[in-house]
């Protein structure tokens, strides 16, 4: 049903100079793989095929990972080595993967738009990859999948966050209709210290339907010029429905040193099998 998922990959983050003045913060690894690389795992345990990847300056080893090297190959042939690369090589024999530049950072909602080009018409999902979101039965976006079959309309994942860290996110406001699910009544991108509307706070995995592409075209930019997807679906909310769905698993911050410590010790300890 959802073929695509869209990867914003385009931002320099700036939270890990100097280790990402040369390299993407989507290919910092956690233990022995890119961060990049278990978003698409978690893409293809819910049925999507099609990585679509919104890049920019200096980001040519995304493209690299999911391609061969055949120096490498070469070298490490018929070696015990050569069984690090079975995983990589499964993913790239089962997805196919496209890309385009972003040319201007201009925010979140202007980088899935610039991803239009990538989805077409159809529903799609996104996945911020410095969000790493672990499940050992269902990953996220299969949760969402399944939500989506049922509901047809927009879901963003929510977390609750401590009162001290919601400033740092999108913040949504509903009304619960099942077991930790939400109809959208309001959202609020990173609101000052007191006025945020709950403490779930959204992370990023998203379905979208078509028409956000639309919604994002008319919305206003805000702060810095940048146009947020909070702002779009919080339209596309006031529409039709947009639902809020409150994943099981565990959700590391990797864009934060801390997150990024905490999500490599998790996965060493409790993933990590060539120890």
């Amino acid at each position: 049903m959802i073929k695509k998922c869209l990867f914003p990959a385009a931002g320099y983050g700036t939270r890990f100079l100097p280790a990402t003045k040369s390299m993407p913060k989507e290919m910092m690894p956690i233990v022995n793989k890119p961060l990049i690389e278990f978003g698409v795992d978690e893409a293809l345990e819910a049925g999507m095929t099609n990585m679509c990847i919104v890049t920019g300056r200096g980001k040519h080893s995304l493209m690299d990972h999911f391609d061969l090297n055949y120096e490498l190959e070469h070298q490490i042939n018929g070696t015990p080595k050569e069984d690090k690369l079975k995983d990589i090589r499964l993913i790239m024999d089962r997805a196919n993967f496209t890309y385009i530049r972003q040319r201007e950072m201009k925010g979140l909602g202007h980088a899935i738009l610039v991803g239009k080009e990538l989805i077409g018409d159809e529903p799609f999902a996104v996945v911020l990859a410095d969000d790493l979101c672990i499940n050992h039965a269902n990953g996220v976006l299969k949760q969402m999948v399944d939500l989506y079959k049922q509901f047809r309309c927009s879901i963003v994942a929510v977390e609750e966050v401590p009162e001290d860290q919601i400033h740092k996110y999108g913040v949504i406001k509903g009304e619960m209709i099942k077991d930790n699910i939400y109809r959208v009544d309001d959202m609020v991108e990173k609101p000052a210290p007191g006025t945020a509307p709950s403490n779930l706070a959204i992370i990023g995995r998203y379905i979208l339907t078509p028409d956000i592409f639309d919604i994002i075209e008319e919305t206003t930019p805000g702060k810095g010029g940048e146009i947020q997807i909070t702002d779009a679906l919080l339209t596309q909310a006031k529409r039709g429905c947009v639902l809020a769905y409150k994943f099981k698993g565990k959700r590391f911050d990797c864009g934060s040193v801390p997150g990024y410590i905490e999500a490599t010790n998790y996965v060493y300890d409790n993933i990590y099998e060539d120890k």
